[in-house]
This record gives structure tokens, sequence and C-alpha cells, in this order.
């Protein structure tokens, strides 16, 4: 079996993260070969390794400028390619490429959502042009595809794509994967080094936020995304309410982060909040830390809190978060996004001083189709053309 995954480029997303775990999983099985179609252009972390491990990579641009010469090239990769799907995961967007692609397509088509609905419909409706091309993506879809997944079932609604027009295409929740047995480490021993790691006591309550962090340091900004800022505040008034707190935050820096980092100073706490940028040992932090704040505007799924559950770490996240994301339904509080910082710290601080069941959280997740196997499972059953729900 070959398949083609069309996604904007091999970085560190997590769609991207997934299809490599299973792209590992597969080649050593030899069950299936993924190729890769790479929309932006541009290289990736992973494309050296995907190169390894057998796949194709084609760096073929789309867009507005460059749509003869990517319906050429498209077109030429599907008729060399003797492939037996065609999964996209830019959704809307993949309609165009399906029409694009029309009669060379193979036979099984794989529209794809990831993304909070709230970020496209912003993207598509900066002008009027966006949102008619859109439009007309989505009817593409309707024409084209003939399976539909989402990371989660909420957002296949979100998106608009159970809507009467595409009831005569299959759809169903396909959860990105990943390994549980990464999450199931020495806790104790992750603990006392992650205290280690940055000074403080042994009694210290750690918080960690993992995410982007978002480019506004106004938590009021439409285009945030993981709620940093806020996640931010919430830091501040749990310190302030309990000097044993503690709080990390992982993710990529940015000229808002500088921002954060002066109101922390302000607050006096710069030695227990702490940016710690883009860590590879996220499991760790998660055996070691003891909550996970989780303040979304939106979520496709919501992967960070699948993984905090298979470390047995409670999660605090907003009602934004799909509850498709909870495998474990003791360890996930969710509060709105209305609340204000001292209420989210309030229930915080209450989450921080529960006992850790580590070993249960990550049997659960394993038992779960967000672990590898299951998911990968499920989408072999879909690239079969079979029911895949």
């Amino acid at each position: 079996m070959k398949v083609l995954q069309i996604v904007d480029c091999l970085g560190m997303g997590g769609a991207e993260t997934w299809l490599m775990e299973v792209l590992r999983l597969w080649t050593k099985s030899g069950r299936a070969q993924m190729d890769f179609l790479l929309t932006s252009g541009n290289k990736g972390i992973f494309d050296d390794e995907a190169k390894t491990l057998g796949s194709d990579l084609y760096y073929v641009k789309y867009g507005k400028k460059s749509l003869a010469q990517f319906r050429r090239e498209f077109r030429q990769i599907l008729k060399n390619g003797d492939y037996t799907a065609v999964h996209d995961h830019q959704d809307y967007a993949s309609g165009w490429h399906f029409l694009l692609g029309a009669g060379a397509l193979p036979p099984v088509r794989v529209t794809h959502v990831h993304n909070p609905s709230y970020q496209i419909h912003n993207n598509y409706g900066v002008s009027a042009s966006r949102r008619l091309t859109a439009r007309l993506g989505k009817f593409f879809v309707s024409r084209f595809a003939t399976h539909i997944a989402g990371t989660s079932r909420q957002m296949i609604s979100e998106y608009g794509l159970d809507a009467a027009a595409f009831k005569h295409i299959p759809s169903a929740a396909l959860h990105c994967g990943f390994d549980p047995a990464r999450f199931a480490g020495d806790q104790p021993s992750a603990y006392a080094s992650v205290r280690s790691e940055f000074g403080w006591s042994p009694e210290a309550k750690v918080i960690l936020f993992a995410g982007r962090i978002d480019q506004s340091a106004d938590p009021n900004h439409p285009q945030n995304h993981k709620n940093s800022a806020f996640a931010v505040d919430v830091g501040i008034e749990s310190a302030r309410l309990d000097s044993t707190v503690c709080m990390l935050l992982a993710g990529q820096p940015n000229g808002a982060t500088i921002i954060l980092e002066d109101r922390i100073q302000s607050a006096g706490l710069t030695n227990q909040i702490r940016f710690i940028g883009i860590r590879h040992d996220i499991d760790r932090l998660m055996l070691g830390c003891d909550a996970l704040l989780f303040p979304s505007r939106g979520e496709g799924l919501g992967m960070v809190a699948v993984e905090a559950q298979a470390a047995g770490l409670p999660v605090l996240a907003s009602e934004a978060v799909p509850k498709e994301c909870v495998v474990s339904s003791d360890l996930v509080t969710f509060l709105p996004l209305n609340g204000d910082a001292k209420a989210w710290s309030t229930e915080l601080i209450r989450l921080l001083k529960q006992p850790r069941d580590a070993g249960g959280g990550n049997e659960a997740v394993t038992n779960s189709p967000f672990a590898l196997n299951h998911s990968a499972e499920a989408m072999f059953k879909l690239y079969s053309g079979r029911s895949f729900a």
C-alpha cells in the first residue's frame, strides 16, 4: 500500500509528529509506504528522517500564483506514484487540491481537519476573496473526498463537514496517536530531577504549560490560540496564593515572551516562573510536574492533554478544548474561558495537591484510540476503504 500525505511541511506540528510516528511503525513492519507532498515548498525538521525511512518527499508550492505549476506537478506525482490513497491535512484547501488532481486521483481521498475552527474562520475571513476561496474549497471537498476525518468529531461539526451536502461521505474522528510507553517512566526520579534542574526545593509544586507561545502578550488578541498570556497571569496569581508554586512554560519564544517575562519580573517571580523554550523531554517534564495548565481558546483535540494523562498528570483545561481529549475523567477538569485568573489559580492549586497515579493514567491511554498502534490501525482501515469509526 502506498499513501501520499499532503501537509505544509514536516515541522514539529501535532499532525506531522503523528505521521512520523506512524511512518516509523510501518517502516518496521513493512505494512505501507508513506510519501509526502509539502505545499509550502519548504524543508522541515523531519525531512531527512522521512527519506531515510523510505519516503519520497515532493516540494511543490501551493498558492494563488503557482496554481498551474502545482496542478502539473501534483498530477505527475499521482500518475507516477500508483497510490492507494491521498490523505490531505489542509482543511478546505484539500478540496482545491483534489480538483486540481481530478482524473489522476487514487480511489481513497481523505480530507482531514486538525486546527481549531475559529483560527480557520479568522484566516479565511480576512477578505471577500479568501472567504469565497474557502467556500469553494469546501464545495470541492463534497465532490471529491471519499472520507472526512477530524482530530475530533467536534472539529468535523465546527467545519460544517457533517451538513447535508456531506452526508454521502463517511466521516469520523481519527485521533493522532503516540506511544504511551514514553510517559511510563520513573515518576519520583523525574519529580526530583525537574526540581534540581531549576534550583527549586523538593516541596515545590510545579505547573507545566506546553505549547506555542502566542505572538501577542495581550490575552484578548483575536489570533491568540494557546492563551499563553492568560497562562502567565494564572501562574502569577497561583504563586501569590501559594509561595511553593512554580511554573514552566515550554514553547518557542518570540517577541511576546519578553513582555511576559517583564510581567513576571514585576511580580517578583522571576525564579519561580520560567520560559524554557522548545523541549525534547516533555515526557520527563510531565512526569516531574504536578499539573498541566491548558487554557486554549480552541483545539482540534488537544493532544498535550492526552499525553499528560498518560503521565498521570492532572489537567486544567478550558471548555473550548474538545471533551474527546478525556481518557481518564479523574485527571481532567474544565473551566470556562471567561473565568478570571484567580478562579483558575484556586482550582489549579487544588489539583497541584492531588495524589498522582501515573500507572493508572498510562494504562487508560494505552487502551484508548490515542495509542499509536490503535491510531495506525484506524488509518490502515481508512486507506483500505473500510470503516474507520
